[in-house]
């Protein structure tokens, strides 16, 4: 049985840390993290650390935007995975979960487990609807879905995952 469960995929839905306030002088998608933005993301990627397994086949994608990628940045060393190995795409930012969903769907078979990092309202209503839950990420906040059995990254769609954990 403990075997079989090694072949279940993970997703962990990361929402970008507290970030400058909107200001007309700074694009929003130019906006960086506050401190006390990155001391709640540096404790909150402590307390995954805890439940993370690292393997080889672990995927890191985010958001291009400032705010998505230094909470990346803050998440990855804890979690002893590769800054450099980050996938970034501008197709996170401000998405409907449905897109956050094609770029999770266009995830290799072999990916065991995915990190995505991006923004709200896409990512809660993402883990909304995969798993049929109701939460709602503040930032720096972890969702982590556990795929149904024999569902792999490709095939992942509504009500096929599980919320196994929020972090907050």
């Amino acid at each position: 049985m403990l075997h079989k469960h090694s072949n279940m995929k993970t997703l962990y839905l990361i929402r970008h840390a507290k970030a400058e306030e909107h200001s007309f002088s700074k694009d929003d998608f130019d906006r960086d993290l506050q401190d006390k933005g990155i001391t709640r993301a540096t404790r909150i990627a402590q307390e995954l650390k805890e439940r993370f397994q690292q393997t080889e086949n672990t995927l890191v994608i985010s958001s291009t935007a400032n705010r998505a990628i230094q909470t990346a940045e803050v998440f990855c060393p804890i979690l002893g995975l590769d800054v450099a190995a980050i996938q970034q795409t501008r197709d996170i930012y401000e998405a409907h979960l449905t897109d956050i969903l094609a770029v999770i769907n266009s995830v290799p078979e072999s990916v065991d487990q995915v990190l995505v990092f991006g923004h709200n309202p896409g990512l809660s209503n993402l883990t909304n609807y995969l798993s049929h839950s109701i939460i709602e990420l503040a930032t720096s906040n972890v969702a982590v879905l556990q795929l149904e059995e024999g569902i792999t990254f490709p095939m992942l769609a509504g009500g096929s995952a599980s919320l196994a954990g929020l972090l907050k």
